[in-house]
């Protein structure tokens, strides 16, 4: 049964850039869950604390694709180390800032350069992209594998970062966090024979990942995903205080990441059949049917139980993301365009928490499972609406195969009549 996983890790050098990649990535769980925590326990302001949560997304959501654009044209070592010491240096200023009382707009500052955080998970799936280039099975179970990491730092994370603010002191978890990324960066970086090759600018072409065409139609599907998974944490946490059991509300989210953890490990064991397109399609309709329980649930149990089937669908459709990305656009892109998904679930979740907690002060939170579902119905449209449009790059399809059934005849007509070489 774990054989696909032991053939992915018998390439030199991959347990070493995953663990660096588990590391480096625990900032994505722990820095704006711990700045929430950290401000509210500083200063009782929750308005401020989400301000401060939100300019890190935003400041993300412009700086990070850039970044990953900079490392595809430089090489990882190269400019992980000093997008990584500019976060450090941003969180730093933010964490003296509230510890020395300072002027709001010193938080703002510090929260803004956190943007430059590199993406961790985008720099080891593109390292796993060059292993297994010409084994897509074993990539599908890698990509399942990383996906099955991410989960794992979300269920870890919080719970740390929100433990070490309120135990220890109140800038620990931002802290942390911190310590995370410098030493997950400087364990990758150190890794050179298994970091894919730079494309400088005159071998790139082709502009941004963005003018892939399919990439538009996932950053948008990704944008309602990330809606989703935002407002079912601002949501999970008021239907339990609603009902006295405030401190429940992260195991009834641990049961969420634990499905999407456990589909994820079988996924990874599993050889998938039909178009990437096709699985992208079918797992988002899914995820949104999955998200009408929650809507007539009544107690924490039932949510827990509707929360975990939901889970289920999130790591096959994040693992088939990645393989849909990786054949999208060029492989002088690839980094840019998998960190171009993550921007649109960060952008995601800040609208969708932000929505779900005015919906919730004014109707409840039972009321507001409404949100999440209807972000993800709406990512689940988009991704109809654009199926034809996530099509290979041809410099991909000759590798993948990634043909639906009308195109392979087609394709296969035309060379019986000597009109393909």
């Amino acid at each position: 049964m774990t054989s696909p996983y032991r053939a992915i890790f018998a390439a030199p050098g991959s347990r070493a850039f995953s663990a660096a990649g588990l590391i480096g990535r625990m900032p994505l769980s722990m820095l704006g869950i711990g700045i929430v925590t950290m401000i509210s326990q500083v200063t009782g302001q929750y308005g401020l604390a989400g301000a401060l949560s939100a300019t890190t997304a935003l400041s993300g959501a412009v700086i990070g694709p850039q970044v990953s654009r900079l490392v595809d044209r430089h090489g990882q070592a190269r400019v992980l180390r000093p997008a990584a010491a500019v976060t450090v240096l941003a969180v730093a200023v933010l964490l003296l800032g509230v510890r020395a009382g300072a002027p709001h707009w010193v938080f703002f500052l510090g929260a803004a350069g956190v943007g430059a955080t590199p993406s961790l998970g985008a720099m080891v799936r593109a390292r796993w992209s060059v292993i297994h280039r010409s084994a897509p099975e074993l990539l599908h179970t890698a990509y399942s594998f990383e996906s099955v990491v991410d989960e794992i730092v979300f269920i870890v994370g919080p719970i740390l970062s929100v433990g070490l603010c309120t135990v220890w002191f109140a800038e620990a978890g931002p802290l942390l966090a911190a310590a995370f990324l410098g030493i997950g960066v400087l364990l990758l970086a150190a890794q050179r024979g298994t970091e894919p090759q730079p494309h400088p600018r005159t071998h790139q072409g082709g502009g941004s990942a963005l003018r892939a065409p399919g990439m538009p139609v996932l950053i948008v599907v990704f944008t309602g995903m990330g809606a989703m998974f935002g407002a079912v944490e601002v949501i999970t946490l008021a239907f339990a205080d609603e009902r006295g059991h405030k401190a429940l509300a992260s195991l009834v989210l641990a049961t969420y990441a634990l499905g999407s953890c456990l589909a994820g490990v079988v996924f990874g064991l599993a050889q998938p059949r039909g178009s990437a397109r096709g699985r992208f399609l079918l797992g988002v309709t899914l995820m949104a049917v999955s998200m009408i329980p929650p809507l007539l649930v009544g107690n924490l149990v039932f949510l827990a139980m509707a929360l975990f089937v939901s889970g289920l669908t999130i790591a096959p459709t994040m693992v088939t993301t990645m393989s849909l990305v990786e054949r999208l656009v060029p492989r002088t892109r690839l980094t840019e365009g998998i960190t171009w998904t993550s921007t649109g679930l960060a952008v995601g979740v800040s609208l969708g928490a932000a929505l779900a907690g005015r919906v919730t002060d004014a109707h409840g939170a039972s009321t507001a499972f409404a949100v999440p579902a209807g972000a993800a119905f709406l990512a689940a449209a988009a991704a109809g609406l654009g199926y034809r449009r996530l099509r290979p790059a041809p410099e991909r399809e000759d590798v993948h195969g990634e043909y639906d059934g009308e195109e392979r005849d087609a394709f296969g007509a035309l060379e019986k009549h000597g009109d393909v070489a």
